[in-house]
C-alpha cells in the first residue's frame, strides 16, 4: 500500500503570547515572555504566584454565548483555535466531504476548572443541600468534549477522539491525524491540543512536586532552559490547532501549503512516573523512530524545537539524547525552547510547538531560547551546541523536529519539512 502524503494547510492559536497564530508567532520570534502574576485565583500562600495565562480572550468571538457557558475554558480555547485554523485553511465546507474530515486533539487534563468548582461547592454545601451538581458538570469536564464540540460545529463525521499522554498528548494527536490521512482513513484532520489548568489544584499540585519555578519576583525571566539557575517550568494555558490534509486533496482546491508532515515517532522511557531517563534513552528512541518514519537522516534536520521545560534533570537528558542521535551534526543544528516564552502548555505543548516548527520551516527563521545570561552555564550542558539564545536566527530550515515528553515516560516527536512538489 502506497502511503499518502500529508501537508499542513491551516493554523490557529490562542496562547499566552496572543489570541491568534499570527500574533503568537510574531511575539515568539521577538523573544517576548508571556509570564505574569496569576489573575485566575488568589495565590496568597502559594509557592508559585505567576504563570503564562491567556490574556484578553473573549469566547463570544467564536462561540455562541449560551453554548460557551456549557464549556470549560480549555474547550473554549480549543473551539477558538479550531475556528481560526479552519478559516485559515479556506476549506470550502459546502464542497468538502465531511464524512472524510475528522478531529483528533491532545488534552492532558481537561476541565480542571469545572471539576474544581463543582467539587468545591459540594464540599462546602453538600451536607446541608445534598449533591447539587450542575447537569453540565460531566460534559464540561471530560477531556474528549472539545473534539466533540468541534465536530458538531462543522458537521465533521470522520474519526473523532482525544489522546491523553500528559505533555506529549497533542504530538500524539498530530501523529494519529497524520497516520489516519496517509492510510486513507480521512482526507482532512483538525488536530492539535488544548489545556487550561492554571487553577489552585493545578498550581498547588505541581508545587507539591517541586516542578514549578518559584522565581516570583521576576516571572518573565523564570523560564530559562539550559541555564544553570533554572528551577522548574512555568504553567501555561491555551490551544493550537493545525489542519492536516492529504496532498492531492489540498492541491485540487489550490490550498496554501505551509509544510509537509514528514514523519512521527513514539516511545516510552519505562523509567519513572515524572522524571525523564537521566541518559535520555526514551528521547533518543523517539527521535530515531521519527527519523525512520520520515525516511530521513539526522543530517536532514536543521532545527529542533526541544521539550526544554527549564527543569534541572529534563534539560540535561534531552541534550544528551540530541548529541547521541545527531552526532557531529548536532553542532550544525539550531535548537530552541519556545517554552522560555510561552511557558508549558502541558497537553497543548506539542500543538503550539508543532505550529512554531511549521512556521520555522515556511519562513526560515528559528525562534530563540530567552533568559540565558552570561555566566549562567551548567557544567553538564554542552554550550558548543547552538541553543539560539536570546535572539531569533534567520537560516534555511529544510526540516524541523519537535520533541514532547510527558509524565509517565510518554515521548512523541513530529518532523515537518518544506513542501516539494
Amino acid at each position: 500500500m502506497e502511503l499518502k502524503r500529508v501537508v499542513v494547510t491551516g493554523i490557529g492559536a490562542v496562547s499566552p503570547l496572543g489570541n491568534t497564530a499570527e500574533e503568537t508567532w510574531k511575539n515568539v520570534v521577538a523573544g517576548k515572555s508571556g509570564a505574569a502574576p496569576i489573575t485566575h485565583f488568589d495565590t496568597t500562600n502559594f509557592k508559585t504566584t505567576f504563570a503564562c495565562e491567556v490574556k484578553d480572550f473573549n469566547a463570544a468571538d467564536y462561540i455562541d454565548r449560551k453554548e460557551a457557558r456549557k464549556m470549560d475554558p480549555y474547550c473554549q480555547y480549543a473551539m477558538a483555535a479550531a475556528t481560526m485554523a479552519v478559516d485559515n485553511s479556506q476549506l470550502d465546507l459546502e464542497q468538502t466531504d465531511k464524512n472524510r474530515v475528522g478531529v483528533v486533539l491532545g488534552v492532558g487534563i481537561g476541565g480542571m476548572h469545572t471539576f474544581e468548582e463543582e467539587v468545591s461547592y459540594y464540599a462546602l454545601n453538600g451536607k446541608e443541600q445534598g449533591p447539587r451538581f450542575s447537569p453540565f458538570f460531566v460534559p464540561k469536564m471530560i477531556a474528549d468534549i472539545a473534539a466533540g464540540h468541534i465536530s458538531m460545529k462543522y458537521g465533521f463525521h470522520g474519526p473523532n477522539y482525544i489522546t491523553a499522554s500528559a505533555c506529549a498528548s497533542s504530538t500524539n494527536a498530530i501523529a494519529d491525524a497524520f497516520n489516519l490521512i496517509r492510510l486513507g482513513k480521512a482526507e482532512v484532520m483538525v488536530t492539535g491540543g488544548a489545556e487550561a489548568a492554571i487553577y489552585p489544584a493545578g498550581v498547588g499540585g505541581f508545587n507539591a512536586m517541586h516542578a514549578l519555578s518559584t522565581r516570583n519576583d521576576e516571572p518573565e525571566k523564570a523560564s530559562r532552559p539550559f541555564s544553570a539557575s533554572r528551577d522548574g517550568f512555568i504553567m501555561a494555558e491555551g490551544s493550537a490547532v493545525l489542519i492536516l490534509e492529504e496532498l492531492e486533496h489540498a492541491k485540487a482546491r489550490g490550498a496554501h501549503i505551509y509544510a509537509e508532515v514528514a514523519g512521527c515517532g513514539m516511545s516510552a522511557d519505562a523509567h519513572h512516573i515524572t522524571a525523564s531517563h537521566p541518559e535520555g534513552l526514551g528521547a533518543k528512541l523517539v527521535m530515531r523512530n521519527a527519523l525512520e518514519d520520515a525516511q530521513m537522516q539526522p543530517e536532514d534536520i536543521d532545527y529542533i524545537n526541544v521539550h526544554g521545560t527549564s527543569t534541572p534533570v529534563g534539560d540535561i537528558s534531552e541534550v544528551k539524547a540530541i548529541k547521541d542521535v545527531f552526532g557531529e551534526h548536532a553542532y550544525k543544528l539550531n535548537i530552541s525552547s519556545t517554552k522560555s516564552m510561552t511557558g508549558h502548555l502541558l497537553g497543548a505543548a506539542g500543538a503550539i510547538e508543532a505550529m512554531f516548527s511549521v512556521l520555522s520551516v515556511e519562513q526560515d527563521i528559528v525562534p530563540p531560547t530567552i533568559n540565558h545570561e552570561e555566566g549562567d552555564e551548567d557544567p553538564e550542558i554542552d554550550y558548543k551546541l547552538n541553543f539560539t539564545f536570546n535572539k531569533a536566527q534567520q537560516r534555511t530550515v529544510r526540516a524541523a523536529l519537535s520533541n514532547t515528553f510527558g509524565f509517565g515516560g510518554h515521548n512523541a516527536c513530529a518532523i515537518f519539512k518544506k513542501y516539494n512538489p
